[in-house]
Parts: structure tokens; C-alpha cells; sequence
């Protein structure tokens, strides 16, 4: 601000300063007379002043009818005037210079020619440097703008990368994400991704291969070896009987193991089964009958919900729910089917102790065991609750822990049959 003052000011005090000495040299010349011109600006006020600074002797029409602009005593014998002055005949301030006019002049000896400069207003001063504020404004929201834009257009393949890592799913590693041909660090992410999915997929799958080799070589083993024990203990004495006993119950416990880290490994490796319609209440009903000793199971079943899936394996989701309420359950066992809405409602719910609200997706982990379920049940695997929902997402379905006023109610959803509803 300062400097812009400063440099109209110091225009406006050139211009005073030039358009006087042109008159002054003009008079000189002896080309100057009774009227003043101050081209090519008409609207600066120029006055000859009396030498005793009283009087105007000519003036241009701007400063005609005005008092004399210079205040200074011109009788003291000044010879030049150059600053800045607010004469109370115009409106604001003004840059005022003056020189002595010497003879042969039209005027008597002494005189001075004054010229005045308006010097810009306040609203003027600023107004240049709002000016520029505005415009600099406007150049740092284009600029903010194109940054963005440009940024955000750059970072969109990241972006991009990011969502489709988000919606990998661990048991399905064959999925690639995007990659941008854009020649740069970009790309190299991209690939470095991909590279990165390609390892953990075979990784994966090396894992799973061992685990199905390893459960398919161990299951003839384990069943030779529960055949023979059972044959020892029909042929042992009273003395033998127990330990056989405890074996044939571990050669048991080791085939479950067995059998559901086989059926996990079908699962993660999403390998295709036969679906067919399955009416769930008829197969929930079956699996209640089956079960006549231990705690008494109820089937509520409604006639017609069919879900189409595996009949084995919604066979082994409702085996290992029933067991898993049997074991809890006080006394009574409730199985619910029935439709809601557009799905297929199974409910399961026993009258045990229940299992707490922070603990519900716990029991959902690959041999994730409460305290509880270790007492009740020593031999239990742990696995027998995942393999469920990941047998109900499979087919689309949800499995999840309700709120019950008593014991544990598990309820798992899956999409009715188009033509069964």
C-alpha cells in the first residue's frame, strides 16, 4: 500500500511539475497568453498567482473563481513551491508546484505559475491493490481447483486399487485389481499388488492342498483303526473295556477333527456341489427325529420353505447347530422354520446359560472355544459353528446370534426358492 501511495503520488507531482515548466518555458518563448491550456489533461488546475500570493491573474476553467492554490506567503520572496497541499477549494488533496515567472511576461514581475495535481482518493489507492487481491484470488481458486482436479484425477487409480482390495475376499484370491497404464509408480503399485495376490493365492492354496491331502490320507487310517478298536471291544474282558473304550471315543474325536478340516478346506476352496431345492423344515425335521437321545428337540417347522443348496451340506449346518444347542441346553432344544419376507428363517434356541453379547462372533472363529463349551464339552473341535455360516454365506444366507430372554438363540436366513414363496 505504501508503495502504490507512493507511486501515485509521485505521478501525480511529475505531471504538476511538467505541465508548469511547460508553461513557464512558454512564456519565456513569449507563445503564452492571457489563457492557459494544460493539454492533454483539462482537468488540472492551474493558477498565475499575484507575486504577493493574494490575487489570481489567469487561470485555467477548472481553477477559475477559486482562491490561490499555494498557501505559502509569496511576498517572502519564494521562488518554488513543490509539495503537497489540501486547500479547502477543491475536494481532497493535491500535489502543488510553482515557479517564478521571469520578464517579459504578461503578467507583472513576480508572478508564479501553480500547478495542481489531484492526488488519488483513499477508495483510489486501494483500489488497485484490491484489484489485485481479486484477481490473485481468482488465480489461487483456479489454482486450488486445477490442483485438485489433477490430483484427484492422478489418484483415482489408487483409489480404484484400494476399493477392489477392500472387497477381496480371503477364501477367493483369484481376483486381480486394476492396473493403470500409466508408465509410472502408479502402475508399479498396481503390479506390485497383483504380484503380491498371485503369492498369498498360491500360498493359499498350497495350504489348503495339504490340509485335503492330509485329511483324505488320514481318514483310512483313523477308520481301520476305529474298526479294530471296536472289534477289540466287543472280544475284551471286563479289565480292558475302559481304556478301549477311551480310545475308541479319542479314534472318534480324531476323525471329527478330520472330517471338518476336510469340509473347511472344501469350503475355502469354494469347490462347486450340486444344488437342488431343499425344503429346510423337512430337513430340519429329519435331523430332530435323528437326534432321540440327550436333550428333547422340538420342530416347528412350516411346510414349503425350500432353499436351494447342497442336501448335505444344509444337513451338516443343521447337525452341528442341533448339537451345539444340545450340548448347552438345560432341558429342552426349540428348532424354528418358517418364511420371512423373501428368505428362509431357521432359528435354533436352547435353555442353557446362553452366550454374552461380546462373545457372539467369537464362537464364529476356527476353533474358538468359550469356557463353557470346554466344560460342557472337552472333545469338541471348534470348528463346528464356522463351518455352519460359512456354509450359509455360501448360498447367500446369513448365520448370527439373536437376543433371547433365555439361552442361545441361533438364527441363520437364506433366499426362499423364487417359486416357493
Amino acid at each position: 500500500m505504501l508503495l502504490v501511495r507512493d507511486w501515485l503520488q509521485r505521478r501525480e507531482a511529475d505531471k504538476a511539475e511538467r505541465t508548469t515548466e511547460r508553461i513557464v518555458f512558454d512564456v519565456f518563448r513569449g507563445r503564452a497568453g492571457a489563457s492557459l491550456t494544460t493539454r492533454p489533461d483539462e482537468s488540472t488546475l492551474v493558477q498565475v498567482v499575484s507575486p504577493d500570493g493574494r490575487t489570481v491573474l489567469a487561470a485555467t476553467p477548472p481553477a477559475r473563481d477559486k482562491p490561490p492554490l499555494a498557501s505559502v506567503n509569496l511576498a517572502t520572496g519564494t521562488l518554488l513551491v513543490d509539495r503537497r497541499a489540501c486547500p479547502a477549494s477543491i475536494p481532497g488533496c493535491a500535489w502543488v508546484f510553482g515557479l517564478r515567472v521571469a520578464n517579459p511576461s504578461p503578467w507583472p514581475p513576480g508572478a508564479m505559475v501553480i500547478t495542481a495535481e489531484p492526488l488519488p482518493s483513499l477508495l483510489n489507492v486501494w483500489g488497485l491493490p484490491l484489484s489485485l487481491v481479486a484477481i490473485l484470488l481468482v488465480l489461487l481458486a483456479l489454482v486450488a481447483w486445477w490442483t485438485w482436479h489433477t490430483i484427484g484425477r492422478a489418484f483415482a487409480p489408487v483409489d480404484r486399487i484400494r476399493r477392489e482390495l477392500a472387497g477381496l475376499d480371503a477364501r477367493d484370491l483369484r481376483r486381480r485389481v486394476y492396473v493403470p497404464r500409466t508408465h509410472g509408480e502408479i502402475q508399479a503399485l498396481g503390479e506390485t499388488v497383483n504380484g503380491t495376490l498371485q503369492r498369498l493365492e498360491e500360498a493359499t492354496d498350497r495350504e489348503r492342498r495339504f490340509i485335503s491331502d492330509a485329511s483324505h490320507d488320514l481318514r483310512n487310517p483313523i477308520a481301520g483303526l476305529q474298526l479294530q478298536l471296536e472289534m477289540a471291544l466287543d472280544e475284551a474282558d471286563e479289565e480292558s473295556r475302559p481304556l478301549l473304550r477311551s480310545a475308541l471315543r479319542d479314534t472318534e474325536r480324531l476323525n471329527d477333527i478330520v472330517m471338518d478340516l476336510l469340509e473347511l478346506s472344501r469350503l475355502d476352496s469354494r469347490a462347486p456341489q450340486p444344488e437342488e431345492a431343499v425344503d429346510l423344515g423337512e430337513a430340519a425335521r429329519r435331523e430332530a427325529d435323528r437326534r432321540s437321545d440327550g436333550v428333547r428337540i422340538t420342530a416347528r417347522v412350516e411346510p414349503g420353505v425350500a432353499v436351494r443348496a447342497n442336501p448335505v451340506r444344509i444337513a451338516r449346518v443343521l447337525g452341528n447347530l442341533m448339537s451345539n444347542a444340545q450340548r448347552h441346553a438345560e432341558s429342552s432344544v426349540v428348532v424354528t422354520v418358517r418364511r420371512d419376507g423373501g428368505t428362509a428363517l431357521l432359528e435354533v434356541q436352547d435353555d442353557g446359560h446362553g452366550i454374552p453379547p461380546d462373545q457372539r462372533e467369537r464362537v464364529f472363529e476356527r476353533f474358538a472355544r468359550l469356557s463353557e463349551s470346554r466344560e460342557r464339552d472337552p472333545q469338541g473341535t471348534g470348528l463346528g459353528l464356522p463351518i455352519a455360516r460359512e456354509i450359509a454365506e455360501i448360498y447367500g444366507g446369513t448365520l448370527t446370534i439373536a437376543d433371547s430372554d433365555r439361552g442361545a438363540r441361533f438364527v441363520m436366513r437364506l433366499p426362499l426358492v423364487p417359486d416357493a414363496g
